[in-house]
């Protein structure tokens, strides 16, 4: 009898010692404020306390860009008043169109850092892009914007582009995410055969300085390039292949 006793005592105890579910909510908050938002949304399937604290404005108003309500006005013509910041910070990290769906814009979740994908086929300014004797149009899932533009000869092409948005501030990188192809010659004459023009396997062509992508050598035509879309991302995602790969 008295043994049984002894054990429950040890075992209110125990059980009367806190955790970190009696925490302050206050308190939680403050320290995953320093996390980045994927530990955070770990944090928060802890317990209540933590669901709570992850959820409060202060702690994802740091998470997102310090111009974020400009970058609202920007993609959403009547975004919902009283969301939380937490809410927001979810809605950019979607991928959202923008100019009617020629550009899309969302956050980076990992680091709240904006990135901007721009339609070869519609956002970008592309010579002769038209003209069905040198680029085709070609439907395929591995684009975000589902299709990209084929070149399928020419002796010189130029790709250019304007963005006229609220980035901020911070240093930003262009990638051209391309896939070259192979030509064969067929009666005396290169040409490309498309049904071997999409693949899982794509490029990224940095461009530090500069906005367009010129191919100006007239010694000989080009083609079997498809050129996906450009890419603005901040300048340290460059460094991380895992990151690139997911372009």
């Amino acid at each position: 009898m008295g043994l049984r006793f002894s054990s429950f005592l040890s075992y209110s105890a125990a059980s009367s010692s806190p955790t970190l579910g009696d925490l302050p909510e206050s308190c939680v908050a403050s320290i995953i404020g320093y996390m980045d938002p994927p530990q955070i949304c770990q944090l928060a399937t802890l317990n209540r306390a933590f669901n709570a604290a992850s959820s409060a404005d202060f702690v994802w108003e740091s998470k997102l860009p310090s111009n974020y309500h400009l970058i609202l006005n920007k993609i959403f013509n009547h975004f919902p008043v009283g969301l939380g910041k937490c809410d927001i910070y979810v809605s950019l990290c979607r991928l959202n169109d923008l100019d009617k769906g020629t550009k899309k814009v969302w956050l980076d979740r990992g680091s709240g850092k904006l990135c901007l994908a721009i339609s070869a086929n519609k956002g970008l300014s592309i010579t002769r892009v038209d003209d069905r004797r040198y680029w085709n149009h070609i439907l395929t899932e591995e684009s975000r914007f589902n299709t990209v533009a084929y070149l399928q000869h020419t002796w010189w092409f130029e790709v250019e582009g304007e963005v006229d948005f609220p980035f901020p501030t911070g240093t930003y990188s262009l990638f051209f995410r391309v896939h070259l192809g192979r030509a064969h010659k067929r009666f005396g004459r290169r040409v490309c055969n498309t049904e071997h023009a999409i693949s899982l396997l794509w490029m990224e062509i940095h461009q530090p300085k500069s906005s367009s992508l010129t191919q100006i050598d007239c010694t000989h035509t080009k083609g079997g390039i498809c050129l996906d879309s450009a890419f603005i991302y901040p300048s340290e995602f460059k460094k991380s292949k895992a990151f690139l790969n997911c372009l």
